[in-house]
């Protein structure tokens, strides 16, 4: 795999994109940020003209922002996660029940307001282009790529893996907490249940052990174990940090005094209120994440942290 890494203005810095030959075929998974830079970037080093297939692990701007463009300079196939597909066609519905979730959680109708004015913009999702396939049901088979859903950093998220490789998108953010956004699953209508989703991925992402992890920011990640141990440590200190605070305050209250009041970027402050729902999720079930890492042998290295964290 060729990793093409392209700057952004985000605070997570580069993003690595792939390509390959897959199956006789030029396959390019991901595309980088809406900018010339990046389109420069994959002019100079890809044989455009050649592109098969552009993949893509994650609906985020840094990692599809060149879709619709690749869509118009290509005859590539374009593959979209399945989730993100629905939360395109069904945007409206999708910011009407988010909207709900945050009044229940006691933000006030001034912070929705801004909320729903950035969520409107290509801030969050670029253009979608006009045809598009998905990841998950219409990959060619001949390509040899094993689709994993790991929602890790939002419900959508994709490991796309080959026999000694795995392209991981932002999953694996190698010294970054993260826990998967509050959100809609809109399949059933309800809330997306981030905790129990979570508990699942550490799992799935057990079986890439010995593979050649590529992920979207940072360094390579050497281990997949260290990595795991690393997010749930930081989730159990996270979590020990909710002993201060009743149980009958919201999570708009908890945001203002953890993270300063209603002041910030509103998508910065629902980053937070989406950290805070998973960690109330973890503390009124704490067995899911203990029989997730019973199941893949990381128990023990977190046994006396979580012990201390969920029965404090």
């Amino acid at each position: 795999m060729k990793q093409h890494t392209i700057n952004t203005d985000y605070l997570v810095g580069p993003v690595h994109c792939y390509s390959g030959e897959l199956g006789g075929e030029l396959v390019l998974f991901d595309t980088g940020p809406p900018t010339g830079e990046a389109q420069a970037c994959l002019r100079e080093q890809l044989d455009l003209s050649n592109l098969k297939h552009v993949v893509i692990t994650h609906y985020h701007i840094d990692h599809c922002g060149l879709v619709s463009w690749l869509e118009k300079e290509t005859d590539a196939s374009l593959y979209i996660p399945y989730q993100d597909t629905l939360k395109i066609t069904g945007h409206e519905e999708r910011l009407e029940k988010l909207a709900e979730l945050l009044l229940q959680t006691g933000f006030d109708q001034k912070y929705l307001e801004g909320f729903l004015r950035v969520m409107n913009t290509d801030e969050v999702f670029p253009q979608f282009p006009e045809k598009f396939l998905t990841v998950e049901n219409d990959l060619p088979e001949h390509l040899g790529i094993e689709v994993i859903a790991c929602p890790g950093h939002s419900q959508s998220d994709l490991v796309l893996a080959g026999p000694d490789w795995a392209v991981t998108g932002d999953v694996l953010l190698r010294g970054i907490f993260q826990a998967p956004l509050l959100d809609i699953d809109l399949e059933t209508g309800e809330r997306f249940r981030n905790y129990e989703s979570y508990c699942t991925t550490l799992v799935k992402l057990a079986t890439l052990r010995g593979k050649q992890i590529l992920p979207g920011h940072r360094n390579s990640i050497d281990s997949i174990d260290d990595t795991i141990l690393f997010y749930v440590g930081k989730l159990l200190d996270r979590a020990a940090q909710l002993h201060r605070f009743s149980s009958k305050d919201n999570v708009a209250h908890i945001v203002g005094q953890l993270f300063g009041g209603g002041q910030g970027h509103p998508f910065h402050l629902y980053l937070k209120a989406s950290e805070l729902v998973f960690m109330r999720d973890l503390m009124r079930c704490p067995d899911l994440l203990r029989i997730s890492l019973d199941q893949i042998g990381l128990f023990e290295p977190v046994s006396e942290k979580f012990l201390q964290t969920v029965y404090t």
